[in-house]
């Protein structure tokens, strides 16, 4: 599937800048779009602010975070020479795309989003949810249509999100001519899900408490604090089984960043405890992560840099993404 991915022109894929980015960030989505940008003449990983103020934020707090990810993103190796880094925020054409395929889209379809509907369960009423919460799955599919994505790299989490995407652009043409691009959800097979340290039943999440979380920002003895308290179970053989929830997460993490293969892993800790697999993990994850520790702690002291980084990419989103909303404004019928 990645193969034939590819072969096309255009990846996009953003990140939400709620909460600290976590290991799971970085082995589930970062590693995959550095090789990415390698491989497609356009890659665009915009910073989704829009879409974190679905619910409620602190002001400074959300600016914070902002630079924090956009940090994060050039120290684990996003390139913005190569690849399009920018504000959600600071493209209007996001917005005004967003209301035009709003007006395509139903209450039906959006109330079935998944994520919705927890949300919504979760809550005592309806009417503590925020409308942008219900509408937010239109924005992202403007995020994608806008730049005609061919391929966008998700979670498994995201899918139903794209689907609607490709519903809403299939829609539009229909009605109105070939305006989009219908775009194809591209799926990490290894890592895509790292889960919870504490709850190998969740996904190891930047907004939830961050007990069972690797934060980025996270020192080396806090890492190692964390791994050793992870959950696993009462067997003693150190094999890769999906159904030993806790321990196949630590083996995947091994995995992904060691780069062996199962095989070789099991043979490695063939007649070694649940205590030295977490030794070796956690002194193999700081490895990995203290040179972009360093170098987030460099971006993050340089604002001025990270601005003129964002205001350049959204520059040349900008350029990609007015050719689209005009074209779309037309189809419908708006003077442009």
């Amino acid at each position: 599937m990645l193969i034939l991915a590819c072969m096309k022109k255009i990846v996009l894929s953003g990140i939400k800048p709620s909460g600290i980015p976590t290991l799971g960030n970085y082995i589930g989505a970062l590693t995959q779009w550095v090789e990415l940008q390698k491989k497609y003449p356009v890659a665009l990983f915009p910073v989704v602010d829009l879409h974190a103020i679905t619910v409620p934020q602190e002001p400074k707090t959300l600016m914070r975070q902002t630079y924090l990810l956009t940090a994060f993103l050039l120290a684990a190796g996003i390139n913005p020479k190569k690849s399009l880094v920018f504000l959600q925020s600071q493209v209007p054409a996001h917005s005004e795309l967003s209301w035009l395929l709003t007006t395509i889209a139903t209450m039906g379809e959006l109330g079935r989003m998944t994520q919705y509907k927890e949300k919504i369960q979760k809550a005592k009423s309806s009417d503590s949810i925020g409308a942008g919460l219900f509408n937010y799955p239109i924005l992202m599919a403007a995020d994608i249509l806008l730049y005609q994505a061919n391929v966008v790299p998700i979670g498994e989490d995201q899918k139903q999100h794209v689907e609607l995407a490709r519903n809403l652009a299939e829609r539009f043409n229909h009605r109105f001519g070939k305006t989009f691009v219908v775009p194809e959800p591209l799926l990490r097979r290894e890592g895509g899900r790292i889960m919870d340290l504490l709850d190998p039943t969740k996904k190891m999440s930047k907004s939830d408490n961050d007990s069972g979380c690797i934060l980025l920002t996270d020192s080396a003895d806090t890492i190692r604090k964390k791994i050793m308290r992870a959950v696993t179970d009462s067997g003693h053989d150190i094999k890769f089984d999906p159904d030993r929830k806790g321990l196949h997460n630590l083996l995947t993490i091994y995995k992904v960043l060691s780069g062996k293969t199962e095989a070789q892993i099991e043979k490695h800790f063939k007649s070694k405890g649940y205590g030295e697999l977490k030794r070796e993990l956690s002194e193999l994850v700081i490895t990995k992560l203290s040179p972009i520790q360093k170098k987030i702690n460099h971006y993050t002291k340089n604002k001025k840099l990270l601005d003129r980084i964002l205001k350049d990419g959204a520059k040349r989103a900008e350029k990609i993404a007015a050719k689209t909303l005009i074209l779309a404004k037309r189809k419908i019928g708006l003077i442009s």
